[in-house]
């Protein structure tokens, strides 16, 4: 019924849609009490999603407590959570949020807890983006899942829906009560820095069927899914974290293209949807990004797609909103229709902006209501209000690990096979990207019987390049790992120079599978689009021939102008 509701999603179909009337206030509304019981101030604090340092709520270390007190003014992150009445809190590594393991995790996130609700007795919204694969947040000894696209690549949806599932439900062990994911961007760019293999693939009914997979896993956990980057960010090559990225597509491309696998999210019940920075003139004439834009945000989500739940910004601290204030961003998304304000650059400027606003009479409190409702509907039916402290938690259990094995052996996907698999007890130089790539990929063929060494390479210089090559001509094979060789000339010349040598060489992609556009000569190439551990031992595995090769290709590979393909979709050999 998905799959048929998806492919009949059309332009003419979304413009049909209406905003169904707000059936939210009523006499006996737990949401419309709640709200009545907050002040401005602390409405206002519930639109943003900040970070804080520290991995304690109430004692940082001496670096932390600075490092807040330069952003906030106050010196830990229960500081920051009741001075601002935050609605959220999202954790990142470089905030030292996550470094301690998960006892140390679900302790900070009781901490925050009880902050908030000592100041408004409104749970806090704990985020964090761990969408497995390349975006991955909070390591072992957490089940980790290998992503999207390896997804993607068992041609599976239901492999979607476990990896979430056994996600969420470690990320809610820790207090971690939102998930910024899925991402349901259809990758039609090769050349896309923003997503890649973050995506399930290029074929718009695919990814709308494994996005709303994996909202239903996400669901199955109780954890709170987020459906982005709204109205898509696959065809741009630009990541909004580092520039402006345009869109020249025709409003007929977005809808038919695009925006079906946030239709699919929609319908399997995702309750947030992140708004990107993307600028696409078809939809939006003004030039203003998706986050900032009324006919995006309301025209066509609201109201064409019909969406009622939270609509998020991407970070608002991105260079894609460069040269526009605080002012300007902050009051631009909630003119758009945006509900939640995430990661302002200057968050005590951008509150008083909100409030400053309400004051001057440019900005209604019944607006600020309007958000708030939704904020406080969804972590009601997130149950946040009837959670209590996470517990002593339990991760990463042998089920669990179970789970993302075997997707990841299921999603190797083999284009050329040439001297596979290696030989038992044969020596194999392992070079190429990733220091922690390479080093676990090593340690994985040796454990499984050959004589493995390793020369880590990164984007090599032509004295490194001159050193792995003097090093193949000595080895019964080279395994060189690429990650966006595309993007990365000394990837291609190394990959050049290790094919010159005439001696064995496997190409193993650990991001997209593009790269072998950029060396087709390559006589054995596998793709496990990623580089989490379970994609790394799948790959040994396959290397060495204890495993298969199932997975199938779910983006198209072109040639590098684009002219011809290469690799249709669903190209790949057991």
């Amino acid at each position: 019924m998905l799959r048929r509701s998806v492919l009949m999603c059309s332009a003419a179909a979304l413009a049909a849609a209406s905003l169904p009337e707000d059936a939210w206030a009523g006499p006996g509304d737990p949401v419309a009490k709640l709200l009545s019981g907050l002040s401005l101030e602390q409405k206002v604090g519930q639109l943003f999603v900040g970070y804080v340092y520290g991995d304690n709520a109430t004692a940082p270390s001496a670096a932390d407590a600075a490092a807040n007190t330069a952003r906030y003014g106050v010196a830990s992150g229960a500081e920051v959570v009741r001075r601002y009445h935050l609605g959220g809190v999202i954790y990142f590594t470089w905030s030292h949020n996550l470094g301690g393991g998960p006892a140390q995790i679900a302790a900070l996130s009781n901490g925050l807890q009880a902050a908030a609700r000592a100041d408004a007795g409104i749970p806090l919204q704990i985020s964090t983006d761990q969408e497995g694969g390349i975006v991955n947040r909070i390591g072992a000894p957490l089940a980790i899942s290998p992503g999207n696209m390896a997804a993607g690549a068992t041609a599976d949806p239901g492999a979607a829906l476990r990896a979430a599932r056994v996600s969420g439900q470690e990320l809610l062990a820790l207090g971690i009560n939102v998930v910024d994911a899925p991402v349901v961007d259809v990758n039609t760019n090769p050349r896309n820095a923003a997503d890649g293999p973050r995506a399930f693939g290029d074929r718009t009914a695919a990814v709308a069927l494994f996005g709303a997979a994996a909202v239903a896993g996400y669901r199955a956990a109780g954890i709170g899914a987020q459906a982005k980057h709204f109205p898509g960010l696959g065809d741009t090559t630009v990541n909004t974290d580092n520039g402006v990225a345009v869109t020249d597509e025709t409003r007929e491309q977005i809808l038919a293209t695009h925006v079906p696998p946030f239709v699919a999210a929609i319908a399997a019940g995702v309750p947030s949807i992140m708004a990107a920075h993307i600028v696409a003139p078809a939809l939006d004439p003004s030039g203003a990004p998706a986050s900032l834009s009324r006919p995006i945000v309301t025209g066509l989500l609201r109201e064409r797609l019909r969406f009622d739940g939270v609509v998020v910004t991407d970070a608002l601290d991105a260079a894609a909103l460069a040269g526009l204030t605080q002012e300007q961003i902050v009051l631009g998304a909630l003119d758009a229709g945006i509900d939640q304000l995430l990661m302002p650059a200057d968050p005590p400027r951008a509150v008083r902006a909100v409030l400053d606003a309400v004051a001057a009479g440019t900005l209604t409190e019944a607006r600020i209501d309007q958000s708030v409702r939704r904020i406080l509907r969804m972590k009601r039916a997130l149950g946040l209000f009837d959670r209590g402290d996470a517990p002593a938690p339990v991760v990463g259990t042998p089920e669990h690990l179970q789970t993302m094995a075997d997707i990841a052996a299921r999603s190797v996907t083999k284009l050329k096979g040439a001297g596979l698999p290696l030989a038992a007890g044969s020596s194999v130089l392992v070079t190429g990207w990733g220091v922690s790539t390479t080093q676990t990929l090593t340690d994985g063929l040796a454990a499984r019987g050959l004589s493995a060494t390793r020369l880590w390479t990164g984007s090599p210089s032509p004295a490194l390049i001159a050193q792995a090559v003097a090093a193949a001509q000595t080895a019964a094979a080279t395994v060189v790992t690429t990650n966006n060789a595309w993007s990365d000339p000394t990837q291609v010349a190394l990959v050049q120079a290790l094919l010159a040598t005439g001696r064995p060489v496997v190409v193993a992609a650990v991001g997209g599978p593009y790269d072998i556009a950029y060396f087709p000569t390559a006589p054995a190439y596998l793709a496990v689009y990623g580089y989490q551990p379970p994609s790394l031992a799948a790959l040994a595995d396959a290397l060495t021939g204890r495993a298969g090769t199932p997975g199938r290709l779910p983006v198209t590979i072109r040639t590098p102008d684009g002219a011809s393909v290469l690799y249709a979709f669903g190209s790949g050999s057991s």
